[in-house]
């Protein structure tokens, strides 16, 4: 009886172990730290450059005599502020940032952040030679913004605010805000309205900064 009971249990164990050790085979790798994986974003080195000219499909600034040419003039200037590169190198004063510029300040624990983002992406490639799309990255982690970068496709440089100085000195609480900036480096509008979409951020745009893009 014992002779015949081990012939039984000896192939079920073996037949168990096999399953075991083919289940943990066949699971996906870990995705590496986020220390460990190149950032998506572009590094800040050129945001104290002026945009070129115009690029092929980028679409003109609105004529000089237009409505919209008119409006970019005043405004306060952007806050004396220093904020530190996503992708390291040395930090970036705010006021050195060469306009017309879009600066869009997202966190991604926020759904209205991470709706718009893809708009913003498609801007910077419209708008290329027009004007600079910056990113902000507020009161967040590291690893989640890297992961929101490489998920959405984000590209464009991204500074860190994680004390939300950027908001106090401006003294807007807003997830998500962007900032419209002329030529200039001052600010034409702050926009907190929710999540914009291509439509909306061409017409604001071309109603604060003067220039027409594709939307």
């Amino acid at each position: 009886m014992n002779s015949r009971l081990a012939l039984l249990v000896v192939p079920l164990l073996l037949t168990v172990a096999g399953c075991t050790s083919g289940t943990a085979d066949d699971e996906p790798a870990p995705r590496p730290a986020a220390a460990e994986r190149p950032s998506p974003f572009r590094d800040c080195a050129g945001l104290s450059t002026a945009p070129t000219a115009a690029s092929p499909g980028a679409g003109t600034a609105a004529s000089p005599g237009s409505a919209t040419a008119t409006s970019t003039t005043g405004g306060q200037e952007l806050p004396e502020l220093t904020l530190a590169c996503f992708t390291g190198g040395s930090p970036i004063a705010l006021r050195d940032v060469a306009g017309p510029a879009v600066i869009n300040v997202w966190a991604s624990w926020c759904p209205p952040c991470q709706k718009e983002l893809p708009a913003f992406q498609r801007l910077s490639v419209r708008a290329a030679g027009q004007l600079q799309v910056i990113g902000v990255n507020s009161r967040d982690t590291r690893s989640a913004a890297q992961s929101t970068g490489e998920d959405i496709g984000i590209r464009f440089p991204i500074l860190v605010d994680q004390g939300e100085a950027l908001q106090r000195e401006l003294k807007r609480n807003f997830f998500p805000m962007t900032i419209f900036v002329g030529a200039d480096g001052r600010i034409r509008h702050i926009d907190a309205s929710g999540a914009l979409d291509d439509a909306q951020l061409a017409k604001l745009v071309r109603q604060h900064l003067g220039l027409a893009v594709p939307a």
